[in-house]
């Protein structure tokens, strides 16, 4: 007769839970290591240069002076470092090749430049994270004048050494940007002045009122490039060349209205409403910059008569703090 085993039931549960919970297990232990590997990662102490996504840190130089600027450095980590970190930099120019490629290609016009080397000096390559602190920076100093205010120029600079914990390897290299400023504009075209214009056709007898707005580009200490009347803008060197005037403030806050390249101007004195000077205006409420400007200028075969405000709003409080 064959015997027939009756499963105990409890025994059976008993089964089924030991085959659940040996995975959660698993899982558990598995997860407690990643854990412990991720907050390793977390906590632990890594210096990286300061720059934006792209690797680039910008900043802007006033023409007229020598300036200083800095490459900085900061430390992750959740505990102070015990020892300082001797970081060495050195120039590598592929930096801006590599630059170059990736975001413009074949467009050579668009090519980032190396900023001439009589522009700047850098009297030590070498710079500590000292012993509990967070950061470090490596001092650089730049003599903007005679730069163009259409090209970008980099000092473009990576860690060659250092001598304690770790680098970020993404973030171990940096593109120093310098772009050119006075205290009428900067170099990046978003110095917008707001225009309240007056155009006319030599030997017309019908005057035209043109509001609009105007792009201003530092060109030195104390003078400015815009786009002559109601001539279109492109940020484009041979448009400048051709239709841009460089407007030069005094002493005595008095304009000297010039052609910036090709184009024919005449600087037109002697009208009440627009002197051909610049002023600062405070109408109790808001600030202004203000430019009130009389020029004729040709424009193809044609002699514009030109009367223009232009005027842009600003805090003094804020570009104090900008300069420091």
């Amino acid at each position: 007769m064959k015997r027939i085993e009756i499963k105990s039931p409890k025994k059976e549960a008993t089964f089924w839970i030991h085959l659940l919970i040996l995975p959660l297990i698993t899982l558990s232990l598995q997860s407690c290591n990643d854990d412990e590997v991720y907050e390793k990662e977390q906590y632990k102490n890594v210096f990286a240069l300061i720059s934006e996504s792209d690797n680039v840190a910008r900043k802007f130089h006033l023409l007229g002076e020598e300036s200083v600027g800095y490459v900085a450095a900061s430390l992750g980590g959740t505990e102070p470092i015990e020892k300082n970190i001797d970081v060495k930099l050195v120039e590598d120019r592929t930096l801006i090749d590599r630059f170059n490629l990736v975001n413009y290609d074949t467009d050579v016009s668009k090519y980032v430049r190396p900023l001439p080397a009589d522009k700047y000096d850098i009297e030590d390559y070498n710079f500590s994270i000292q012993a509990g602190t967070i950061g470090g920076r490596l001092p650089i100093k730049i003599r903007p004048d005679g730069l163009s205010p259409d090209s970008s120029y980099f000092i473009p600079l990576r860690v060659e050494s250092y001598s304690a914990y770790e680098a970020n390897p993404t973030k171990s290299y940096v593109l120093y940007s310098v772009r050119i400023k006075n205290y009428y504009a900067q170099s990046d075209g978003a110095t917008i002045y707001s225009m309240r214009g007056k155009y006319r056709q030599q030997g017309s007898a019908s005057e035209l009122e043109m509001p609009g707005n105007k792009v201003m580009h530092p060109i030195s200490q104390n003078s400015i490039r815009i786009m002559a009347g109601n001539e279109a803008y492109a940020s484009d060197v041979n448009v400048f060349n051709k239709s841009s005037i460089v407007v030069t403030v005094g002493a005595d806050n008095k304009l000297k209205i010039t052609p910036y390249k090709n184009i024919e101007v005449t600087q037109v004195d002697g009208d009440p409403d627009f002197p051909n000077v610049f002023k600062v205006e405070d109408d109790g409420f808001k600030t202004y910059k203000t430019f009130l400007l009389r020029y004729n200028y040709v424009s193809g075969t044609t002699v514009v008569e030109m009367k223009e405000e232009l005027r842009l709003e600003f805090q003094e409080e804020d570009e104090i703090e900008q300069d420091k």
